[in-house]
């Protein structure tokens, strides 16, 4: 059984840590467990609870009408919540549940229905991005157990994969595009998902995947001659040193254009070859091969 703290409890749920000591003391749903020393920490239950009266807090119920509703009245109430911002929140509540619980049919069930409404371009900007981020913070936390991301993440690259299949038009744009991550990096999700974005936009795209030595990057950007080369940071290791691999991209491959994004590379403060252009979003990198 997974355990959190009470920072875990505000970070997810984006309420305040006080306020959560204060529901303790004043109403029924939260009952902490403390260790010998004398700190709080909650079941996968008591996260489930948090993020559901988060949820109807944020969208009009009060904490003392909450306080009063059963386990089946509050999931009730939080299904019926019309504002289309609440519904996402509810559905990435969902999969984080199913997530931790490792109940991997009922998170597929979900992506798949809300795929099957809006598209993958959707499900992913609004739903899967959002889940990440909170993924993102149980791994800062070390409350998340490796097999439970890969999972889930695992379904996600199955979806995109699939989406990416059905993207069979004939490539309209001349120039092509050679997609990786570098050495060490796994992340794939963003990655899958600009193939995904360019591929639908009839974009040539050259796609190496995953864990892609330097020199193997040099060998097929000096064979096929791509004009833009791209790449997403998420979690590359602590070995990998960014100035050296860009400068070895900046020297080797003059003529090729690399386009990188991700959290770790925004406030990189070393120096850029001219031929390397760092994005803040996907929806920039986009915006950037739009106009190229």
């Amino acid at each position: 059984m997974n355990v959190f703290s009470i920072k875990d409890l505000e970070q997810l749920s984006g309420i305040k840590a006080h306020t959560i000591r204060i529901w303790e003391q004043r109403y029924n749903f939260l009952k902490p467990n403390r260790t010998g020393t004398n700190i709080r920490y909650y079941s996968n239950d008591e996260l489930k609870i948090v993020l559901n009266i988060s949820l109807l807090n944020r969208y009009g119920y009060k904490i003392s009408h909450i306080d009063k509703m059963d386990a089946a009245e509050m999931r009730e109430k939080i299904v019926t919540l019309s504002h289309s911002d609440a519904q996402k929140e509810r559905i990435v509540n969902d999969l984080i549940h199913f997530m931790i619980d490792m109940e991997v049919e009922e998170f597929e069930k979900i992506l798949d229905k809300f795929i099957a409404a809006k598209g993958i371009e959707k499900t992913i900007t609004d739903i899967v991005f959002s889940f990440l981020e909170k993924v993102g913070l149980l791994w800062q936390t070390n409350h998340v157990n490796p097999a439970q991301e890969h999972l889930v993440t695992n379904i996600i690259r199955q979806k995109l994969i699939l989406g990416i299949e059905k993207t069979a038009g004939v490539p309209t744009y001349s120039k092509t595009v050679l997609m990786f991550l570098p050495e060490g990096e796994y992340h794939e999700i963003c990655l899958l998902f600009m193939n995904y974005l360019l591929k639908v936009r009839e974009f040539k795209v050259l796609y190496l995947g995953a864990n892609i030595p330097v020199k193997d990057i040099l060998y097929v950007t000096n064979l096929k001659k791509p004009a833009y080369l791209y790449s997403h940071f998420t979690a590359i290791p602590h070995n990998f040193k960014i100035e050296k691999f860009f400068t070895q991209i900046g020297a080797k491959l003059p003529n090729s254009k690399l386009v990188i994004s991700g959290q770790l590379v925004q406030n990189y403060k070393g120096t850029i070859p001219e031929t390397i252009t760092i994005k803040k979003s996907l929806t920039d990198v986009l915006e950037y091969f739009k106009t190229v």
